[in-house]
């Protein structure tokens, strides 16, 4: 059964989405993040995905007291991402309350930081973000694409122990039109023990059934939901 985590993205304090990963399509859904994690808690979700889109513009972690509050008052085990750049960013977010933190940039720029943490926090901790824009990977919250194409980029780091994936198509990011599922078998096939993590373009449940018939381990889902195409009683036939 596919793992449903929902994401709260957060700029100011509050949780909103983008399209696309533009800033200027901000739309803010709720000013207070931790009403919106009680209220996944209390149907039965256990994951969290929390990006710090603050933390991701400015190249350092901003919203921590944001994930402090809610991992302080959830019982949902939380990933972060957004910002972490340096020893201090990353002792933040773990310090705050993150059980594992997602990181795509510093993988991107700073291969040998990237590594360092691997061996330091090990490959159940550290989420690869590997995000894509017509096959190369984007970075510093999709503001620059970098020359590396996403499938060799992946190869070289699963050679070297990553075991959890999350790959956004940011093409699709908060379009609402259906995620890119043949992408998403084809790094399956290439790399079946892998926990990837699908995330960008859910636009209701028959694309998380569809990813859950294609054998995809994770999926990230947030616009749709907070438009009200999934509602919280659609997502209990994918929960234990």
């Amino acid at each position: 059964m596919i793992e449903l985590i929902p994401a709260i993205d957060v700029i100011d304090g509050k949780c909103v989405r983008l399209s696309q990963g533009d800033y200027q399509s901000k739309k803010v859904y709720n000013e207070n993040p931790v009403e919106v994690a009680k209220m996944f808690e209390a149907h039965g979700i256990h994951r969290l995905h929390v990006v710090d889109l603050d933390g991701a513009a400015s190249k350092h972690v901003v919203n921590y007291k944001v994930l402090e509050t809610l991992a302080g008052q959830t019982s949902l085990v939380i990933d972060f991402g957004g910002g972490i750049k340096s020893d201090e960013d990353l002792h933040i977010a773990f310090e705050s309350g993150a059980q594992m933190v997602t990181l795509g940039s510093i993988a991107v720029k700073e291969p040998d930081t990237f590594n360092r943490w691997m061996e330091v926090y090990g490959s159940e901790r550290i989420i690869l973000g590997a995000d894509a824009k017509d096959g190369k990977i984007a970075v510093n919250g999709w503001l620059e694409c970098s020359r590396l194409e996403l499938m060799p980029f992946l190869d070289d780091y699963i050679k070297k122990g990553v075991a959890k994936v999350l790959c956004t198509d940011i093409s699709r990011d908060g379009m609402l039109n259906g995620p890119s599922l043949e992408l998403y078998k084809q790094i399956m096939e290439a790399y079946p023990d892998l926990h990837l993590i699908a995330s960008g373009g859910i636009s209701g449940m028959k694309d998380i059934e569809a990813l859950n018939e294609a054998g995809i381990p994770a999926v990230v889902f947030g616009k749709a939901f907070y438009e009200g195409r999934i509602t919280l009683q659609d997502l209990k036939a994918f929960l234990p």
